[in-house]
């Protein structure tokens, strides 16, 4: 009889109303993978999009750190709450015309509504850091941080392997001397130039190289500042 009282008891606290709610914040972790390509959790770390940190009651386009803001998103006067979130993760371009986020919305109300359970919670003010982890869903290595939108890994201490000593370029190629004393050629196409001045970007001088595809064909060389970029190529065949 205890037992059946038991199983019975646990059976209400799974359909009551709180585990509901930590169900559906569980289905939106799960679902924010796809949005962690893009946006960061954590505050003022900012990735193709603005970091979601501190969210709910910001006004749209208003975060200092981010300067890639669409004028008509900085014109809308949305400010964000469960409602404008939901419109807009119902279909941007149909709420704010002309803005320049690349995602054509989701059809699915529960999909949406698990999502935003989830980022009430993650975007809090004083959210752990590892609540926001874009690590922990991503695998977090050097080559799956970058691949796979996670937090891209600190480029200020390299292997030999991955700090860049010399680059040329010759016709379609480019070669790429590293510490280790190997250098690989790339096709030109397959070789992407980046920089990153951000506190995990690579030291002045000391441009990295992360590996961009399953083949290994393919890799980003990161820099400092874009002035290191033509210092550090030569054209040498």
């Amino acid at each position: 009889m205890d037992r059946f009282l038991f199983v019975a008891f646990a059976a209400v606290l799974v359909s009551s109303p709180a585990g509901a709610q930590q169900d559906s914040v569980a289905r939106g972790e799960r679902n924010f993978r796809v949005c962690a390509a893009c946006h960061s959790l954590e505050p003022d770390r900012n990735m193709t999009g603005p970091s979601l940190a501190n969210l709910w009651g910001r006004k749209a386009a208003s975060l200092p750190s981010f300067d890639r803001y669409s004028d008509a998103l900085k014109a809308s006067g949305i400010i964000w709450d469960d409602r404008s979130l939901d419109a807009w993760l119902t279909d941007p371009a149909r709420m704010v015309p002309d803005n320049e986020m690349p995602f054509e919305g989701i059809d699915d109300s529960r999909v949406r509504a698990d999502l935003l359970a989830f980022l009430k919670e993650a975007t809090k003010p004083g959210a752990a850091p590892e609540r926001t982890a874009e690590n922990r869903m991503n695998g977090g290595g050097m080559m799956g941080g970058m691949m796979s939108g996670g937090r891209a890994p600190n480029l200020k201490n390299l292997n030999p392997a991955q700090r860049v000593t010399g680059m040329t370029h010759c016709r379609d190629t480019y070669r790429v001397t590293t510490a280790d004393g190997k250098t690989r050629p790339f096709w030109e196409r397959n070789l992407r130039l980046k920089t990153d001045s951000s506190e995990d970007g690579p030291q002045s001088g000391a441009p990295a190289i992360v590996s961009a595809g399953m083949m290994g064909d393919r890799a980003d060389v990161i820099f400092a500042a874009p002035n290191e970029i033509s210092k550090t190529i030569e054209d040498h065949c």
